[in-house]
């Protein structure tokens, strides 16, 4: 019984890392898409085609990932039993913000894709590096557990 377990605790770690970076690729490339599409005119042939490009993204990669991330990381916590542990509490904190995140900058795209441009180009790259950020302070916070 207790082989099994550690098995299925191995399967989803496994799921949760491999979903995480494909929400995180896709986290890194829905930023540069929108500043790709920024120059663009509402309804120009390039403007369809970014549009195009960050739905198939979003579809694809982002909120599927997303979902298989969350379900896979709370299925995680109950196995190891992180509820009470500081470092899952940084990491969870993290992670909504990530989600918070995800879904701000989709509204932003489907305006822009709708011939709005409610951020800059500059903006957008600030904004670009917030995954990253985030990424970097979940690993140290999963691996080193500093509390």
């Amino acid at each position: 019984m207790q082989e099994a377990l550690a098995m299925t605790y191995l399967w989803l770690k496994a799921g949760h890392i491999i979903f995480m970076v494909f929400w995180m690729a896709g986290l890194f490339m829905l930023p540069r898409q929108m500043i790709y599409l920024h120059p663009a005119a509402p309804e120009s042939e390039e403007s369809a085609i970014w549009a195009k490009r960050m739905g198939l993204l979003r579809k694809v990669i982002l909120t599927p990932s997303l979902i298989v991330v969350w379900v896979f990381g709370l299925a995680l916590a109950m196995a190891i039993g992180a509820w009470t542990q500081g470092w899952f509490h940084a990491k969870l904190l993290i992670v909504i913000l990530l989600t918070a995140y995800h879904g701000i900058m989709v509204a932003r795209a489907k305006k822009m894709i709708a011939g709005e441009r409610p951020m800059s180009e500059k903006q957008l790259r600030i904004w670009g590096e917030f995954p990253g950020i985030a990424l970097a302070l979940i690993v140290v916070l999963v691996i080193v557990k500093p509390f």
